[in-house]
């Protein structure tokens, strides 16, 4: 009664290569890492900005900071993990609703958010440049 019942059939490890992961899955998988991204940064922005406020040398300092090309990227990664965050997580409120739970809208909703994202990006790196 107490012993588990193990299954001689399954895999005794998990390929990844193998697996199709859907457009949904990669969004939420994405939602995660976008999340996790901008709470790791949170703190070194804002040191950014305590030492931009405190003295004309901090705000001199951060700036010189902010022109390299380090970054310049760190800056692109993440105004997209910003972007990505926002429309998944609108994406997410609206399942919240029961709108979009159909595989189908569910892969529209999917596409959307990357679109969406990707114009941000388009835009911010248009701006940049």
């Amino acid at each position: 009664m107490g012993h588990l019942t193990h299954n001689k059939n399954r895999p005794k490890y998990l390929d990844l290569r193998r697996i199709h992961l859907p457009l949904t899955g990669i969004v939420s998988i994405l939602h995660r890492i976008s999340g996790a991204l901008l709470i790791l940064a949170l703190p070194f922005m804002i040191h950014l900005l305590q030492l931009s406020l405190r003295s004309e040398q901090g705000f001199e300092q951060a700036r010189l900071w902010l022109d390299g090309v380090l970054a310049s990227l760190f800056l692109v990664v993440l105004s997209w993990a910003m972007a990505h965050h926002f429309f998944a997580g609108i994406r997410y409120l609206l399942m919240d609703l029961d709108i979009g739970m159909e595989r189908t809208h569910a892969v529209v909703m999917a596409r959307a958010v990357l679109f969406a994202e990707a114009v941000v990006l388009v835009l911010l790196l248009g701006w940049l440049l």
